[in-house]
């Protein structure tokens, strides 16, 4: 990992007539991976208890959690599933969807960064 400023070498003193490099150990600042929230999208076509069980299954959710978040999703247009690593995001998003196409449902999820 490329860091900021170059590390300076050090010259020890010469053991046997050739001089050796020792560098200086820098402790490396690692930030952690941004986040994404899964977010199902509301319709008036997918029915509701497909929503929680798509709820249930792919975000680990109990039945009460995954219907409050379907309700959420009705009564504000969408709601968030879960929060996860763009990666682990991004495959739960392709599972929904396509899980609501083989179902016959129109459901929307996406992947948004979190703020």
């Amino acid at each position: 990992m490329a860091s900021d400023k170059p590390i300076k070498p050090l010259i020890a003193p010469p053991t046997g007539g050739e001089a050796s490099v020792v560098l200086e150990r820098r402790a490396q600042r690692i930030q952690p991976p941004h986040m994404f929230q899964v977010v199902l999208l509301n319709d008036d076509f997918t029915p509701m208890e497909f929503v929680v069980h798509v709820i249930q299954e792919f975000f680990s959710k109990d039945r009460e959690t995954a219907t409050q978040i379907m309700l959420k999703i009705h009564l504000e247009g969408k709601g968030i599933c879960g929060v996860y690593t763009r990666d682990v995001a991004n495959t739960k998003v392709e599972l929904v969807l396509q899980a609501a196409r083989q179902a016959g449902h129109p459901l929307q999820c996406l992947c948004e960064p979190v703020e």
